[in-house]
């Protein structure tokens, strides 16, 4: 069977009846000889598992960080994007479905290899701050992450991850050293709707507290979906788990759904929702809700929360303006959370 470059999997176990169990993500994959765990790109080969998607990638991009989205993490910088095929959940609006539900077999032929040198070199000399492991979910090329992380931080770079949050604390114990941001996304408050999308919803909540009390720079994304995520009770439970355990100085970026893939029946999610729940959510306590898919004035500036001025300006993800001065409101003083905020 043709597949990428293959590399023994990190974090799994060997079995005696020659399965493994697999310890990446939440789902624990139990899996038999000659087959592949959920996410579809880590195979069981006589006992032993593979990566089947070790220094290759589907696409790298030179992308602005309000990308991702961070916008309390070095606002304005550039991050350096890639992505592998895979995931390990199966959303049916998902915008990347070409490359997430990709096959082995498909990214052995589209795949570019690409070693850890050469993305931490590319990375440096297009003058990025950052490397962003994105696009699909990063903890399903977790060995592959793991070999050009540490290398970026040896030379300089920052770590991040847009991910879905349904990881191990087996994994993130093992990423902590160098893992600086994540942007997460909270799809829903119920388990019901995750099961849909292939997760629970547990697992996630749990993530996100544990790299929290890891000190990694969290932000997090909610599309709002009509008919699935939009109702004020789950709103309030979302905004609530927000303020309550990753704290109100969080930013939380409510996105607007535009149909896709599976999801092309479903209409756009009506503006009066989104400024619905960006009402629930500054009532909750938060201090940063954004706008995301939705331009305008103002939606997607940083506030300061005290005085009520604006501190950066942003047009979409371009930054127009950057105000602050020692991670401080120049006209308050008040000290604004996040990393690298000051031009």
């Amino acid at each position: 069977m043709a597949v990428g470059k293959l590399k023994e999997a990190m974090l799994y176990e060997k079995q005696q009846d020659g399965r493994v169990f697999c310890q990446l993500c939440p789902h624990y994959c139990l899996i038999d000889k000659g087959k592949r765990g959920i996410c579809q790109v880590r195979e069981n080969r006589e006992g032993l598992l593979y990566s089947l998607v070790f220094g290759h990638t589907v696409t790298q991009n030179v992308d602005g960080i309000e990308k991702k989205p961070l916008f309390h993490f070095y606002p304005g910088s550039t991050t350096y994007s890639l992505a592998t095929a895979g995931c390990n959940f199966h959303c049916q609006y998902c915008t990347n479905w070409q490359v997430s539900q990709m096959s082995a077999e498909q990214f052995a032929e589209f795949g570019v290899e690409a070693s850890a040198e050469r993305i931490v070199t590319d990375a440096l000399e297009a003058g990025c701050g950052s490397i962003a492991y994105t696009y699909v979910e990063p903890t399903i090329f977790f060995e592959y992450v793991h070999e050009i992380a540490c290398l970026a931080h040896r030379n300089g770079l920052f770590n991040l991850f847009k991910t879905n949050g349904f990881m191990s604390q087996e994994m993130l114990e093992m990423c902590q050293c160098y893992l600086d941001a994540a942007n997460v996304d909270l799809k829903t408050f119920r388990d019901k709707s995750y099961r849909h999308f292939g997760g629970r919803l547990q697992p996630v909540l749990d993530s996100l507290k544990f790299m929290k009390s890891l000190g990694i720079w969290l932000e997090i994304t909610t599309v709002i979906i009509p008919g699935i995520n939009d109702e004020p009770e789950e709103l309030e439970d979302i905004a609530g788990f927000i303020a309550q355990e990753l704290g109100v100085d969080t930013p939380w970026h409510i996105t607007r759904f535009f149909p896709a893939y599976q999801m092309k029946n479903v209409p756009p999610t009506p503006l009066e929702i989104l400024y619905q729940a960006r009402d629930i959510g500054l009532a909750k306590g938060l201090r940063y809700v954004y706008f995301g898919n939705l331009l305008g004035q103002g939606n997607q500036d940083t506030i300061c929360y005290n005085c009520k001025n604006v501190l950066i300006q942003r047009r979409g993800f371009e930054l127009v303006e950057n105000l602050m001065q020692s991670n401080q409101c120049p006209s308050c003083g008040t000290l604004i959370p996040g990393v690298g905020l000051s031009h």
